[in-house]
């Protein structure tokens, strides 16, 4: 699970700025440390950051701006280091938005991006396989960070769990009970039972699905 891979990254990190070699210069105040070891680290702590907060978070951009200006001095290292445990603290205190679900979002908008321009340039049947795999996948991913097993689950099982655990309501609960019908269709390429609105429909429920529980 990405979870727990950048937890124990987290720790790695804190680790190995632990060991950073910093050095007294003649002439200079204080304590340095050498290009090579402070940029290793610093580039594998803002990847690290990136990854979990996000490239627009406080965190990235405390630390974008303190990087862009460090030339390896104490000071300057440590107050790199101040804003990695900002970040490792809230990481571990939970007090982040699920990172699944936002990298799950990324990879899902990219698959549905997909199936809209199928549909735009006339290939419905394939924008409805795309959809339809999505839409799945999206319903089961956002069931099982939520606590649900739905291992082995059909559609309409998954949805009904999702309904029952007042996980989805309103319009989208609505909308759910029609997808089913049309993720058969499409899967079992009974194409003459899907509609371009209907495949068009799909791919909305989706981009609104991510947006609403993916963001």
């Amino acid at each position: 699970m990405l979870h727990e891979t950048f937890a124990k990254r987290f720790v790695e990190l804190q680790a190995e700025f632990d060991r950073m070699p910093f050095e007294r210069q003649d002439g200079i105040d204080g304590t340095h440390v050498a290009n090579g070891f402070w940029r290793k680290w610093a580039t594998s702590a803002q990847s690290l950051l990136t990854a979990a907060f996000g490239p627009t978070s406080p965190h990235v951009r405390n630390f974008d701006s303190l990087y862009a200006a460090c030339n390896g001095y104490d000071y300057d290292v440590r107050s790199l280091l101040a804003v990695f445990q900002s970040a490792k603290q809230d990481f571990e205190g939970g007090y982040v938005f699920n990172v699944e679900l936002r990298v799950s979002g990324e990879v899902f908008g990219d698959f549905i991006a997909l199936a809209r321009q199928s549909l735009g340039e006339g290939h419905k049947d394939v924008a409805a396989v795309l959809a339809c795999a999505a839409l799945e996948d999206v319903l089961k991913r956002y069931a099982a960070t939520n606590g649900l097993d739905v291992t082995d689950k059909n559609m309409t099982e998954i949805i009904n769990s999702l309904k029952s655990a007042g996980l989805v309501a309103g319009p989208q609960k609505s909308l759910l009970e029609a997808m089913p019908r049309l993720r058969n269709a499409a899967l079992h390429a009974d194409w003459s039972k899907i509609t371009e609105p209907e495949v068009g429909s799909v791919i909305a429920f989706v981009e609104q699905f991510l947006l609403s529980k993916f963001a």
